[in-house]
């Protein structure tokens, strides 16, 4: 889910890896976009899915927590149709991605998983994306196209800026507000990492549900999301993404600088379109966050719709991609 507050800081550090492209035949897609691919891409062997003409313009779609790519499974096909590259990783934790080394930290602080699109980026030899999320996702993506914004094309961003600051994450929100929060504060004591691990399937559900209030998914749609969070890192990963943000655990030196350069809330000059649904409350004007993007940029609000927007709303999600890409 994002962050406590729409203002916030952090990046990333990427490792160059050697572009090995392998199929995962165990771990089946839908037929719209058959089997996952793996590559070696830093500390990681990533699992994604492809989708498009390999010449296209590429589009890295995003998802977030507790999603996975099935998120895009509308976005990605009528991208493709467009003629786009569409490539949609599954995050670090998430279904056949792992880990190349037993020691790596299990490290799920929003640097590293921005270095992990950077490093992905290079093992496949991508010079210049098009990058777009929700949640996680998009918060991923913010900080890709800050920190790096030769590397990227243009941005979507549901729910705007999201870059997590640390020390304004410590100050207190309204009641009200923190009551949204209670799984972060739930993750923060053994009996949370406790509860989501033995009840994994039942919390996520209950998030979905809370999150996208007016969507009606049925079970089938989310039990093929449901099989990205048996993944042996997911729990380590999760609970760590929350316990950093509140300071209650430790990131890796590897990623100091590129957090320190966050905390002066560096200003997205890529060409962007934010979007917000009802999930983003009284930030669903934009305004909060306007002053973070200084190049060609467009909000969209969407009414009727929770947080997953490119499940919920594939048209406008696609629509928003196509037209910030195509005048990039």
């Amino acid at each position: 889910m994002i962050s406590r507050r729409q203002f916030s800081q952090a990046v990333a550090v990427a490792g160059l890896a050697a572009p090995l492209v392998t199929t995962a035949t165990a771990h089946a897609s839908t037929p719209s976009w058959g089997p996952v691919k793996q590559v070696r891409a830093g500390l990681l062997d990533i699992g994604y899915v492809e989708i498009g003409p390999a010449d296209g313009p590429v589009t890295i779609l995003l998802h977030g927590w507790p999603y996975d790519v099935h998120s895009y499974v509308d976005v990605a096909p009528a991208l493709a149709a467009r003629g786009q590259r569409v490539l949609i990783p599954y995050l670090r934790g998430y279904g056949p991605t792992r880990f190349l080394h037993a020691r790596t930290m299990r490290n799920g602080q929003q640097s590293a998983l921005a270095a992990d699109v950077i490093a992905f980026m290079d093992a496949l030899k991508i010079r210049k994306a098009t990058v777009a999320g929700f949640d996680w996702g998009a918060r991923t993506a913010c900080i890709t196209a800050a920190l790096w914004p030769e590397r990227v094309k243009a941005l979507v961003s549901v729910s705007g800026y999201l870059v997590v600051n640390l020390q304004q994450n410590q100050e207190p929100l309204s009641p009200q507000a923190e009551l949204g929060w209670w799984y972060q504060y739930y993750f923060a004591t053994d009996r949370g990492v406790k509860g989501y691990e033995q009840n994994s399937y039942e919390f996520n559900k209950l998030i979905w549900k809370l999150a996208s209030p007016q969507w009606n998914f049925d079970e089938a749609t989310y039990a093929q999301s449901a099989t990205a969070w048996k993944n042996p890192d997911h729990v380590a990963i999760v609970i760590h993404n929350y316990r950093w943000r509140l300071q209650l655990a430790q990131g890796e030196h590897r990623y100091d600088g590129l957090e320190r350069k966050l905390q002066a809330k560096p200003v997205i000059s890529v060409p962007t379109i934010t979007i917000a649904s009802d999930f983003d409350g009284p930030n669903k004007d934009g305004m909060a966050y306007r002053k973070q993007f200084s190049g060609r940029y467009e909000h969209r609000i969407l009414d009727g719709i929770g947080h997953n927007v490119p499940q919920e709303a594939p048209e406008a999600f696609t629509k928003a991609v196509l037209d910030i890409s195509s005048g990039a």
